[in-house]
């Protein structure tokens, strides 16, 4: 049972900006933390004149939390992010989730127009399949630790300096297993679409997510809908950062 956890926690900001016109809460894939998106703060200041103010989401289980109970349960999660949001959106804002954070940020979206009557702006969803998209799915969360560390270190989205770091790990691959069992677990209800833009990230190199099942994200959104493609693997979010910042910079510019 995961305990009562404060509001406050799941939502850092790297730099403060109270006279933002907006603001982007940014969702970790799985393994990451707010730490996965250091720097984002000052590209995307630089690049919009500094209107938007970055969030990203700390999860339980890492980073600045690591010492709490992570989720393993996914409704459990985005009705307790869900909540935990709520205080933060009293001015515009956006979400961006890569990966796994594609998926939960695609389902706070629904539980906020649903419990609350608000929508983002515009939804980035990064390296992820559309929802209604079937795909096969490698159940890794339960393996034996020795496997289990052999499919990180094949995912490429553990630096190896870290899965060489026994004691480390040993902190980590609950976190870790968690977050593979809220993926491997996910079951998508249909909803009627969401009204706000959303824009599709994929890597050209990701040998799992085909621009197919990136273009398929056009039937959750009435609104407008766009993909692109960037090169590297799956964790391109990293070496095409520049990219990526350089197009959420011009799709938020349209609605600041």
């Amino acid at each position: 049972m995961v305990a009562e956890l404060k509001r406050e926690s799941w939502v850092t900001f790297p730099k403060r900006n109270y006279e933002a016109s907006l603001r982007l809460f940014c969702f970790p894939y799985a393994g990451g933390n707010a730490m996965s998106f250091r720097g984002w703060e000052k590209t995307l200041e630089k690049n919009l004149f500094n209107t938007v103010e970055v969030c990203p989401i700390e999860l339980p289980g890492r980073g600045s939390r690591l010492m709490e109970e992570p989720f393993t349960n996914f409704s459990q999660l985005i009705s307790s992010l869900t909540q935990a949001l709520v205080p933060y959106l009293d001015k515009p804002f956006a979400f961006f989730g890569h990966s796994m954070g594609a998926i939960v940020c695609f389902e706070v979206a629904h539980l906020l127009r649903k419990k609350y009557s608000s929508t983002p702006t515009h939804l980035f969803v990064s390296g992820r399949n559309a929802p209604q998209v079937s795909i096969e799915v490698e159940h890794i969360h339960n393996l034996p630790e020795r496997a289990f560390l052999q499919e990180l270190r094949r995912l490429n989205g553990t630096p190896e300096e870290v899965l060489e770091n026994t004691e480390l790990m040993q902190m980590l691959l609950p976190m870790l297993r968690a977050d593979f069992a809220l993926v491997e677990n996910y079951v998508y209800t249909p909803e009627y679409p969401l009204l706000c833009s959303i824009t599709a990230f994929g890597g050209q190199q990701d040998p799992k997510i085909s621009q197919d099942s990136l273009q398929a994200w056009h039937q959750q959104t009435t609104g407008d809908f766009s993909m692109h493609m960037f090169p590297g693997d799956h964790f391109f979010i990293h070496s095409a950062q520049q990219l990526i910042l350089q197009n959420i910079s011009q799709k938020l510019y349209q609605v600041i």
